[in-house]
């Protein structure tokens, strides 16, 4: 699966919201290899030493695969390196390998993460007959020494240059083939930027009315929902938009405006997003967020991104202006801005371009709430 995810819930735009693009930053980034053993690894990660990324919630392996990997130890085989960045105090986050160190992590430990139950391997005819449907203290000591004395090559980096940007540690990232799939911009944003801003957009995804507005019950698999609503808030700094740049990488902004949150040096107001998805559901209903089609006279029952980011961002504006928006905002005013003639411009072409996104924002704000959106 590509970095440009596109689900079918998604209504398709001529905007590549994981575009990808130069950064111009210069990079001094040294890196080693070492080759630590499990038993190494496991005291790292039961000290904090090491740490997983968000994006790792969750044991993804099945007990076939994890049997194989402790197998590939046993039999003296070679297995692929992981990939480890180092952070403040000495910690190593875990770019690449998670699956692998979790796996030895918990047959030692006795007990399999996905299902908290007794970790033993798996009894079936593609494992070794001697290991099957054995648990690690069933195994000899000299097996037991062998697994925890195996090494796995590792590959660690640290960017020495900027010091107070992440932006290697995310192209670093983007560049790695991780568990078979490339990560979308925002799995990528969810482990390079972990802190209190990237758990609050975990708590506002699963807002009920965001859910309802989205179309989508479940959180998305792959974190474009989460994009999202990093874009809601994002598209609000008009300190970055209104710059002389007529155009912006969109994938660049989201990261620039992630980190700077995440480091302190943007504050944002946490309950805004919940508040204007309330106010949007109440007066307008779960087609907030959708096109109209005149010739079908019916929405498109797809979620619209510049349609949901014009809407959101104008109430959001209007509700910091005292405006009272349960009892403003109403399904005509709404219509009316979608058959918009320079709105449906503004929402189809050039999505990214600077004139256009302040222009659909603008126009949300003077046909829903009667506002002038003025740049400060």
């Amino acid at each position: 699966m590509s970095d440009h995810y596109r689900p079918n819930y998604v209504e398709e735009t001529n905007e590549e919201v994981n575009e990808d693009y130069s950064n111009d930053d210069l990079f001094n980034i040294t890196s080693w290899g070492a080759d630590p053993s499990f038993r190494e690894l496991i005291t790292m990660y039961k000290e904090g030493e090491l740490i997983k990324p968000e994006l790792q919630r969750k044991y993804v392996w099945d007990k076939v695969a994890a049997s194989r990997f402790i197998e590939s130890l046993l039999l003296g085989l070679p297995v692929p390196s992981i990939f480890l960045a180092e952070g403040k105090d000495e910690t190593k986050l875990i770019i690449d390998g998670y699956q692998r160190i979790m796996t030895v992590y918990d047959f030692v430990g006795g007990i399999f993460s996905k299902d908290g139950k007794t970790f033993k391997l798996t009894n079936s005819d593609k494992i070794n007959e001697r290991w099957r449907g054995k648990a690690f203290n069933e195994l000899s000591d000299t097996e037991q020494r062998k697994i925890k004395k195996s090494t796995i090559h590792a590959i660690i980096f640290v960017q020495n240059q900027p010091k107070d940007d992440d932006t290697s540690l995310f192209q670093i990232f983007e560049r790695i083939n991780t568990a078979g799939k490339s990560l979308t911009a925002q799995e990528i944003r969810n482990c390079v930027y972990q802190g209190c801003f990237n758990s609050l957009l975990f708590t506002l995804n699963e807002d009920k009315n965001w859910r309802i507005l989205l179309g989508k019950e479940e959180a998305d698999p792959r974190m474009l929902d989460m994009e999202f609503i990093l874009r809601f808030f994002s598209l609000q700094d008009q300190s970055i938009l209104l710059d002389d740049k007529k155009q912006i990488s969109l994938k660049k902004h989201l990261n620039t405006f992630m980190g700077n949150v995440t480091k302190g040096n943007i504050h944002i107001d946490a309950n805004s997003f919940s508040q204007v998805m309330s106010i949007i559901n109440h007066s307008i209903g779960s087609a907030a967020f959708q096109n109209w089609s005149e010739e079908r006279n019916a929405f498109s029952g797809r979620f619209s991104p510049t349609i949901f980011d014009a809407i959101s961002i104008a109430t959001a504006f209007a509700n910091n202006s005292g405006i009272d928006c349960k009892n403003v905002l109403n399904r005509e005013s709404h219509k009316e801005l979608l058959i918009n003639d320079r709105f449906i411009e503004y929402t189809t072409k050039r999505t990214t371009n600077t004139e256009h996104i302040i222009g659909r924002i603008g126009l949300a704000s003077n046909i829903l709430y009667g506002l002038t959106y003025e740049k400060h």
